[in-house]
């Protein structure tokens, strides 16, 4: 269930978390579909390394429609943020807790969360002072995990030893719980569907590697413990969130959903 990219039109792509490993591939996707980026990132020299470590020069190819903040999305003031959300298209956070000690269980413990608030915050600030005949709905994408269930209710039941791991991750390692109330947040954001629609992208387990096929589920189809069977390539869950923003009949089948994405198996 994947549609290829099909541009219409020049979009603008507010991107945080763009220096992570997926959403560095969100960034150069974007770029050689010629579309606008806008980029949050700690530091504009890792983030343009990344983009040529995955495509030979693709910083300068691709200057003139990538546009780089350097700064801790947490930093930014409510206008600093208004200006970056202001006359795009679409958002999308891709932003992780670093797998260190203190990525893990230091400060900021509610990173995903906060920032997906103020991002949202800032979106429907912008578009209270738009005319309404004139408005069209932002897109939200938001990346989780399989691990995160739908707050709606939607997903299978879990069984007894996937609930117990998933309490413990809840309790013990709090960028799952950061991710839980992240997804929780967005997915009440239905009030408002002409100022904001969103998606919350789940792919299971991460690996490396280049574009492939992908597919989209409603909800987990098996195991949380996959068995390293079932996998999603980074590059592959980049690819539905351009996919996503570029065709309107892709949006229009999964937006207020919680897909889960797979690669495709052969």
């Amino acid at each position: 269930s994947q549609s290829s990219s099909t541009m219409t039109t020049a979009t603008t792509t507010l991107v945080v978390g763009a220096t992570g490993a997926t959403g560095t591939h969100v960034v150069l996707q974007l770029l050689q579909q010629k579309q606008h980026v806008r980029a949050i990132a700690r530091s504009k020299q890792r983030l343009l390394d990344a983009l040529n470590e995955i495509s030979p020069n693709a910083s300068q190819e691709y200057a003139d429609f990538l546009e780089v903040t350097e700064a801790a999305v947490l930093d930014l003031s409510e206008e600093e943020l208004e200006n970056l959300c202001s006359g795009c298209d679409a958002c999308v956070s891709c932003l992780g807790h670093n797998l260190t000690f203190q990525g893990v269980f230091g400060k900021p413990r509610r990173l995903v969360t906060d920032t997906v608030k103020r991002m949202c915050h800032a979106i429907e600030t912008n578009q209270s002072r738009e005319q309404e005949e004139t408005k069209t709905p932002v897109k939200f994408i938001l990346m989780g995990s399989d691990g995160v269930a739908n707050p709606n209710g939607s997903d299978d039941k879990r069984t007894i030893g996937e609930r117990i791991v998933l309490f413990l991750l809840r309790y013990l390692i709090p960028p799952h719980r950061d991710n839980e109330t992240a997804a929780a947040y967005i997915s009440g954001k239905t009030d408002n569907p002409q100022n904001l629609e969103w998606t919350v992208i789940r792919p299971t387990d991460l690996i490396d590697g280049t574009v492939t096929k992908y597919e989209l589920f409603p909800k987990p189809p098996g195991s949380l413990f996959g068995g390293g069977k079932v996998v999603a390539t980074r590059a592959n869950v980049a690819k539905s969130m351009v996919d996503m923003i570029l065709t309107k009949s892709l949006w229009d089948e999964w937006k207020f959903k919680m897909p889960v994405l797979h690669d495709e198996l052969n």
